[in-house]
C-alpha cells in the first residue's frame, strides 16, 4: 500500500502519548520523512532541552520551539513529532492549522505515568510529586489538545505497530489529514 501525503501530520499530546515512537513507525508506514522537532531544537542550541530550561528557562525555550516548527512546516510533508507543550502555544496551533493537520495521541493518566515514570529527561517532571505534576499538565493541557483536527486514543494493551496502523486510518477516513490511499 502506498499513500500520497499533501501536509504535514503534526503529533501533539502529552509527554508519554508516543508521539515519537508511534510517529516513527507512522512515517515509515506512510513512506515520508519522521522529524522530531525536540531533536531539531536540541540540534539548533547544540545542548540539552532540560539544559536550555535550566540556563534560558521555558519562555526562551517556546520562542525557540515556535521558530523551529515555523520552519519544518514550511518543509516537504512529513510526520512531525512535537513536544508535549508546543500545542499550548495560540501562535503554534495557528501555524499548524494554517500549514499541516494536528493529530492529538491522547492518552490517559495512568498510561503517561507508566511510560514516564523511569524517565529523568522530562525537566517538568524535576518536582517532589513528578505523578502530580502530570497529572495537573494534563489537566491544563487537555482543552489546547482538543482543538487538533484529529484524534487517536493510546491504549496501554496495543502495542506501537498497532497504535501506527490504528493512526493510517484515522488519517486514511479523514480528508483533513491530507493522507490519501493510493
Amino acid at each position: 500500500m502506498s499513500y500520497q501525503i499533501s501536509k504535514t501530520i503534526v503529533l501533539v499530546g502529552l509527554m508519554g502519548a508516543g508521539k515519537t515512537a508511534v510517529g516513527r513507525l507512522l512515517a515509515q508506514e506512510l513512506g515520508c520523512a519522521f522529524i522530531d522537532s525536540d531533536d531539531e531544537i536540541v540540534k539548533a542550541a547544540n545542548m540539552t532541552i532540560a539544559e536550555i530550561f535550566e540556563r534560558d528557562g521555558e519562555s526562551f525555550f517556546r520562542q525557540k520551539e515556535t521558530q523551529i516548527l515555523d520552519r519544518l512546516l514550511d518543509g516537504p510533508p512529513c510526520v512531525l513529532s512535537t513536544g508535549g507543550g508546543a500545542y499550548m502555544s495560540a501562535e503554534n496551533r495557528a501555524l499548524i492549522a494554517q500549514k499541516g493537520v494536528a493529530l492529538w495521541l491522547r492518552a490517559d493518566l495512568d498510561l503517561l505515568w507508566e511510560r514516564v515514570k523511569h524517565k529523568d529527561t522530562r525537566p517538568l517532571l524535576r518536582v517532589a510529586d513528578p505523578k502530580e505534576k502530570l497529572s495537573e499538565l494534563l489537566a491544563e493541557r487537555t482543552p489546547n489538545y482538543a482543538n487538533a483536527e484529529l484524534v487517536v486514543d493510546a491504549e496501554a494493551h496495543l502495542s506501537l505497530e498497532q497504535m501506527a496502523t490504528k493512526t493510517v486510518q484515522v488519517l486514511c477516513d479523514n480528508p483533513v489529514s491530507g493522507v490519501i490511499k493510493e
